[in-house]
């Protein structure tokens, strides 16, 4: 089965040095999903190759052509440039902080080497708005995305929040009307709070969520509990500690 040329974007998750002048690039492709290549010659000293090796950050967006064969676990890139170059990201410390938590938490959500155009529009969306919004957006966002995030994956937690379902069971992804019997559960204003960013469908509107950094802290250690009780082997968050302290 011979190597097909594709175009297609995608977004870097992780990249790794191989050998003396290449790299091996982990991306979400619109077009494939998850998937691995290896580029040659991007990291020679020349003063033209310095440049070709910033592109593959994480959190970058690249337009892409792409050698695919389903059956090789690393395949390899024709051609690559910017498909939106950040004017941000990779220099704001908290805009560079949350990219990084986005892209591991997506990074741990992506099991299954196949496209997905909704998850991809929508992880690149936030992307973008990331890059351009003040930080009142920047500080709420790593919320938003880990919640709407869930949708993609089969367990978005049901916005049935009210009067009486005022306990958050975080075990069933559902509010409830009496105290789960165990610990994982949020009540009062963090389940509120929660119903608020649920019912948030664009960035732009998180600047109505007023919050404190400690607030926030104790909602993302709660998601990230969510992601551990409805994900096998999640395990914990690295970038979960520097969010917090750079959000402080």
């Amino acid at each position: 089965m011979a190597d097909k040329l594709h175009k297609t974007k995608g977004i870097v998750l992780k990249t790794v040095k191989y050998g003396e002048t290449s790299i091996i690039v982990s991306m979400f492709t619109e077009v494939f999903g998850v998937q691995s290549y290896i580029v040659n010659g991007v990291r020679t000293s020349s003063k033209k190759s310095v440049g070709k090796a910033s592109l593959f950050q994480p959190a970058a967006i690249l337009d892409l052509v792409v050698y695919h064969n389903e059956l090789k676990h690393l395949n390899r890139i024709k051609e690559f440039k910017w498909s939106f170059l950040y004017h941000n990201i990779f220099s704001d410390v908290p805009k560079n902080a949350v990219s990084l938590f986005m892209i591991e938490l997506l990074t741990k959500c992506l099991k299954e080497p196949e496209g997905n155009n909704e998850l991809f529009e929508f992880v690149e969306d936030v992307f973008l708005k990331l890059d351009e919004s003040d930080n009142a957006v920047v500080a709420n966002l790593p919320l938003f995305f880990a919640l709407h995030l869930t949708y993609f994956f089969g367990f978005r937690i049901d916005d049935n929040f009210n009067e009486r379902n005022i306990f958050l069971d975080l075990q069933e992804g559902s509010f409830v009307a009496e105290q789960p019997h165990h610990p994982h559960f949020l009540d009062g204003k963090q389940a509120q709070v929660t119903s608020q960013f649920l019912k948030t469908m664009q960035p732009d509107e998180l600047t109505s969520i007023k919050l404190n950094h400690d607030f926030r802290r104790i909602l993302l250690s709660a998601y990230e509990n969510y992601y551990r009780l409805h994900i096998h082997d999640f395990g914990l968050l690295k970038s979960l500690p520097v969010l917090r302290e750079i959000l402080s």
